[in-house]
């Protein structure tokens, strides 16, 4: 076994205040622009839990306790994105192969692999990678996180409960959960049995006179496996409008994130396209003509955390998908002109959202506005890590900033 496996991490003194732990990458942006806020501030550096090393520990039959001084008084956990590094990758493939997915929700997908297989993979930029398989572990990784730090830490508290994440990590019933929660999101193709495939989705459109949709891989992230799809009623002709790519091999297809968007139009590749999301977990609705500036579909990623609506960068763009990883425009609002109407329609309908989640403290939700004089606000998505954003302040402070100066002024109470 690696040495480093069986050695705790050095936890500074924290005694002045509560410890902050974050579960995280170490060496990437998200990890470093909270540590580098934290100095700003005056706060002593949060107690760091890599990824690798936890779900190491885990596959030699070793837990949090292990690794984590038990002995650190209660700390506050900020659970981070586990994403941008590959060993972690491999492990939550790995972690999901080793889960019975009869106790989970929906099925492995058109791709798996074995968990010796998972670990011996080689990464190949853009791929992914079994997402069903991958959102097991994932889920299964959250879950024991809640469970080990409970179980060293009775009055344990995260800024995000495990069981929340998953939650807005899943789509599919992240958009349930906030219309029950009388929080306005675009409705979801009705169809009277699950979709399946592309025939099933090419008939619930039909039955339900919907011609343009949004298909969302479940658990995808950063526009990957997001299609913007539309039927011509009359003629029958398709469009899907995607950054996914697909390459045969051996029999196979397999897909790849470009980065850039790309355009199908023939019947037998949207097929196959659309039968690998059905399959792998797929949130189908309706595709909602967002408001526009200087003929650009734009909608804003609004943050809020404690309650309050912090930051806030509009998205813009001249295709359907407004991501910023595909170098669509940002801006601010004050420097695009929009008023404090729809600013506070925003600002409301974010935070409507994260009240929908009474366990977890911050989001970034985005929120599209319908064009007209009384526009309407629906929720694009909740993303529990989404407070990565550059070049942007709320009274004069960064993101990690705002949110660590609110964490010291009104600590968490939530369990």
């Amino acid at each position: 076994m690696n040495e480093s496996l069986h050695q705790l991490i050095d936890v500074p003194d924290l005694t002045q205040d509560q410890p902050f732990l974050l579960i995280g990458n170490p060496d990437n942006r998200r990890t470093q622009g909270l540590q580098e806020a934290r100095h700003r501030l005056g706060l002593k550096p949060a107690v760091v839990l890599p990824y690798a090393q936890m779900l190491q520990n885990w596959r030699y039959g070793r837990t949090i306790a292990d690794t984590v001084d038990s002995n650190l008084p209660v700390p506050l956990i900020r659970i981070d994105a586990p994403g941008e590094e590959w060993e972690v990758e491999r492990e939550l493939l790995f972690l999901g192969a080793m889960n019975d997915t009869s106790t989970l929700t929906g099925g492995m997908g058109t791709e798996a692999f074995s968990a010796e297989q998972a670990l011996a993979l080689e990464q190949e930029w853009g791929r992914i990678y079994a997402p069903a398989q991958w959102f097991h572990g994932w889920k299964a990784c959250l879950d024991r996180i809640g469970r080990e730090a409970r179980e060293i830490w009775p009055e344990v508290r995260f800024m995000n409960d495990p069981a929340d994440i998953q939650l807005m990590f899943d789509k599919r019933v992240c958009q349930q959960h906030l219309s029950s929660h009388g929080v306005d999101v675009p409705p979801a193709l009705p169809s009277s049995q699950s979709i399946r495939n592309y025939m099933d989705l090419r008939s619930s459109m039909k039955v339900a006179d919907m011609h343009r949709v949004f298909v969302k891989l479940a658990c995808g992230s950063g526009a990957s496996g997001v299609v913007a799809y539309q039927v011509n009623p009359r003629t029958g002709d398709e469009i899907a409008v995607t950054t996914m790519g697909m390459e045969q091999r051996q029999g196979k297809t397999i897909f790849f994130n470009e980065g850039r968007l790309r355009q199908y139009t023939r019947s037998e590749e949207i097929a196959t396209l659309m039968n690998w999301l059905c399959a792998e977990g797929a949130q189908i609705e309706r595709w909602m003509p967002k408001a526009t500036l200087d003929q650009r579909a734009y909608d804003i990623r609004q943050l809020v955390a404690g309650g309050q609506a912090g930051h806030a960068i509009m998205r813009l763009s001249r295709t359907p998908i407004t991501n910023l990883h595909l170098r669509n425009e940002r801006m601010l609002p004050a420097e695009a002109g929009l008023d404090e109407q729809r600013m506070s329609l925003v600002r409301k309908t974010a935070q409507a959202a994260m009240s929908a989640f009474p366990n977890s403290w911050s989001a970034g939700i985005d929120v599209m506005l319908t064009s007209g004089p009384s526009p309407r606000a629906y929720v694009l998505d909740v993303n529990p890590f989404g407070d990565l954003l550059y070049r942007v302040e709320h009274h004069g402070l960064g993101t990690y900033e705002w949110e660590m100066e609110l964490l010291r002024k009104e600590p968490i109470q939530h369990a």
